[in-house]
């Protein structure tokens, strides 16, 4: 038990230093770029020792590879909570993907330092974590997919939609219009926000229900 305890508490802490890594990383990076950014000042302001840095990750571009997939698959949980939670409640699909641009806008008010970084990688193809860019990519879509082709099989959507094509604009959707609310709207609320998303989502826009 005790050494069980003992393995359990160093791999706490390993959790929380690597956190703690994750967000210098982030922070950094988006103020002054990957290339500029190096260990020594992301070990600096995560208030750890440059050797931890390795320890943990094996080097600069493997910590931001590994941040790539950290910060995704946080996003595609919380996507995913939010509509296993309208299921419970018995919600319609329109209500799950709703529920979904909420919880990507929540996502995107906690961590825009990652969000900008993100989207700003998706648009670079000579990065060496490219393709692990595109796999963290497609988990945060396949959530949305999921909901969509319920939607479809259970006759609430039309079978014409293109349901890769359709989430990834879903999700795009949330992604830019976010970032356009952090830099160039940042009096708007998030319940704002996620109003106008919510109308075009449900096809509001001309005034028509």
């Amino acid at each position: 038990m005790e050494s069980s305890s003992a393995a359990s508490g160093g791999s706490t802490r390993r959790e929380a230093t690597r956190q703690k890594l994750y967000e210098a990383a982030v922070t950094l990076i988006a103020e002054q770029g990957f290339s500029a950014t190096t260990v020594d000042e992301i070990a600096e302001r995560a208030g750890v020792a440059k050797g931890t840095v390795y320890y943990n990750f094996a080097s600069k571009s493997v910590l931001f590879e590994e941040l790539l997939r950290h910060g995704v698959g946080l996003l595609a949980a919380s996507l995913r909570e939010a509509a296993e939670r309208t299921a419970r409640e018995g919600g319609t699909k329109v209500d799950a993907l709703d529920a979904m641009i909420r919880a990507g806008l929540v996502f995107i008010d906690r961590y825009p330092a990652f969000t900008q970084l993100y989207v700003a990688e998706l648009w670079r193809t000579n990065r060496a974590w490219q393709s692990t860019l595109m796999v963290v990519r497609q988990q945060a879509v396949a959530v949305v997919e999921d909901v969509l082709r319920e939607g479809v099989a259970g006759g609430e959507f039309s079978e014409e939609i293109d349901v890769p094509l359709t989430a990834s604009a879903l999700v795009g959707m949330v992604l830019v219009a976010a970032l356009d609310w952090k830099s160039f709207q940042a009096e708007r609320s998030l319940d704002d926000v996620h109003a106008a998303l919510s109308r075009l989502l449900q096809g509001r826009v001309s005034g028509c229900r």
